[in-house]
C-alpha cells in the first residue's frame, strides 16, 4: 500500500503511464476516482527514472571547451533539460552524445547544467564538465559573481536611460506555467539599459539587461512589470502583429565568470541571433528618445 506519495510524484507517475484505473491507463491528474475503482501503480513512483540518454541529432554550437567547462550558443526552440512534456531531444541529450562524461556531473536529470535559458531564448550558457567545476560555478552563481547580459526588444519607448527592477518572482496561482511578481516570491533583481528607441512600425526599445539573480522567466516578467513586455512573448503580453517574430526577442549575448579551475576571468560573447538581427533594420529609429518629463 502506497501511503507517502507526494503530489509531484503522483503527477510524474501519471505522465509516465504507470497508473491504471480498472486496468485502463490514466494520465490526467484531474481524472476522478469513484467508489469501487481499482487503482494500480506498476512501479514505485519514488523510484528515480533513468537518466537522459545521448542524442546526436540535437544540434548546438560549442564556442569554447576545455577540461572543465563547455560554453555553448543555444539556438532558440531548444529545451535545456528533460522535464514534463519534453523528455528527450533536449540540449542535455545532445550534450551527452558529444560529451558522455557529463552523465556523472551534477544532477542526474540535468547533468552539467548550472544555469538555464528559456526554450525561446537563444545565446550563451556554460556547462560544467567535472563535479569540481560544477560546484564552483554553482557557488559563483549563488553569490552573484557570474556576469550574464542579454539583449531584448521591448514594446514602448523607454522613458529613462536605465534602471534596476527589484521585484520578487513566484509562480502564478492562475496558471502554474507562468511566473509573476509576488510578495511571497523569491528575491529577483534585473538591471537594464536603454540602447535604441524606435517609433515605426510601433514604439519599441532595444535594451540590455544584466541579471543579479536567475529566476525562471526573470527578464520577461520584470520588463512586463514596468510596462514594457518583450516583443514576441506570447506568455507575457508581447505578441502583437506590428512586429512579426516567432519567439521572444531575447538573446543571452555576454557571459563572464572566473574559470572554475584556473581562477582566471573569462568572457564570451555571442552576436544577436540571425532571426532577431534581421528585424532591427526594418524598424525606424526615433529622432530623440523620450524623457521622463515627456512621459509625464
Amino acid at each position: 500500500m502506497l501511503t507517502s506519495c507526494t503530489r509531484a510524484e503522483s503527477a510524474d507517475a501519471l505522465q509516465r503511464g504507470l497508473v491504471t484505473i480498472d486496468s485502463k491507463a490514466v494520465t490526467k491528474p484531474s481524472h476522478r476516482v469513484r467508489l469501487g475503482n481499482i487503482v494500480a501503480i506498476s512501479e514505485d513512483p519514488h523510484t528515480e527514472p533513468p537518466g537522459p540518454q545521448g542524442d546526436s541529432s540535437v544540434k548546438f554550437l560549442v564556442i569554447h571547451e576545455d577540461d572543465d567547462i563547455i560554453v555553448i550558443d543555444k539556438p532558440a526552440g531548444l529545451v535545456v533539460h528533460p522535464a514534463a512534456g519534453n523528455l528527450d531531444t533536449t540540449l542535455v541529450n545532445g550534450l551527452l552524445a558529444r560529451f558522455p562524461e557529463l552523465a556523472d556531473v551534477g544532477e542526474v536529470h540535468r547533468p552539467g547544467i548550472v544555469h538555464r535559458l528559456d526554450r525561446g531564448t537563444s545565446g550563451l550558457m556554460v556547462v560544467a564538465r567535472t563535479n569540481d567545476a560544477y560546484e564552483e560555478l554553482v557557488a559563483q552563481l549563488s553569490s552573484h559573481e557570474v556576469d550574464r547580459r542579454y539583449e531584448a526588444l521591448v514594446w514602448g519607448a523607454l522613458a529613462t536611460p536605465g534602471g534596476t527592477i527589484d521585484a520578487p518572482i513566484g509562480r502564478s496561482r492562475r496558471n502554474p506555467l507562468l511566473m509573476t511578481i509576488s510578495q511571497d516570491g523569491r528575491f529577483a533583481r534585473t538591471h537594464y539599459e536603454r540602447v535604441t528607441v524606435y517609433d515605426d512600425p510601433a514604439p519599441c526599445s532595444l535594451v540590455r539587461c544584466s541579471l543579479e539573480t536567475g529566476r525562471t522567466h526573470q527578464i520577461r516578467v520584470h520588463l512586463r512589470s514596468i510596462g514594457h513586455p518583450v516583443v514576441g512573448d506570447d506568455f507575457y503580453g508581447g505578441a502583437r502583429p506590428m512586429i512579426k517574430v516567432a519567439r521572444p526577442f531575447l538573446h543571452a549575448r555576454y557571459l563572464g565568470f572566473e574559470h572554475p579551475t584556473s581562477g582566471v576571468h573569462v568572457e564570451f560573447e555571442s552576436p544577436l541571433a540571425a532571426d532577431l538581427a534581421e528585424i532591427l533594420p526594418t524598424l525606424r529609429v526615433a529622432e530623440a528618445p523620450p524623457s521622463s518629463a515627456q512621459r509625464r
